[in-house]
């Protein structure tokens, strides 16, 4: 199909012509069925990419938050959030495995927060100063999705487990 084509039909305000576009590429592209049907129809993928996007924002604002001797430790902490976020999301089959990635997310985002805190407490300024960083809003908004996230995995394990105890 031509893109132009299939943007035409998106942008229409029909149902079957959005229906029927998701089938065209579902056939073309089997491993985008795959991945869609399953993985993003789950609301706690929403909210663990956003605490992916939250440690991506922070290890690009976090560039110049240094402690001790230049030792970069938020942008290696924040590589190793969105590692540990990318295979938390990628790992969906697996809801147990997903919740032990998120709290070992949520332990390092903590530390984190008390690391950032600390830089801004140490800063110049004082605290009133209103330029000193939004790192700390990313940190929270990360810490803040997890939990959404573990909630919903948690809602999604005990669904499975009221089923297999009907069969």
């Amino acid at each position: 199909m031509d893109k132009t084509i299939i943007r035409r039909l998106w942008f229409e305000n029909n149902s079957l012509c959005k229906s029927t576009i998701i089938f065209e590429l579902h056939k073309f592209y089997p491993i985008f069925a795959s991945i869609t049907s399953q993985m993003l129809q789950r609301i706690q993928t929403v909210w663990l990419v956003l605490a992916v996007l939250g440690s991506f924002f922070l290890f690009l604002t976090g560039q110049d938050v240094f402690l001790v001797n230049d030792v970069p430790i938020v942008l290696g902490s924040c590589i190793a959030l969105v590692i540990l976020g990318l295979y938390s999301i990628f790992s969906f089959k697996n809801r147990r495995r997903q919740l032990m990635l998120n709290k070992i997310s949520l332990y390092i985002n903590i530390l984190l927060m008390g690391v950032v805190s600390y830089w801004l407490l140490k800063l110049s300024g004082g605290i009133q100063f209103p330029e000193k960083g939004i790192e700390p809003a990313f940190v929270l908004l990360s810490i803040f999705c997890l939990v959404m996230a573990n909630i919903y995995i948690r809602r999604d394990e005990r669904l499975v487990k009221s089923v297999d105890r009907l069969r």
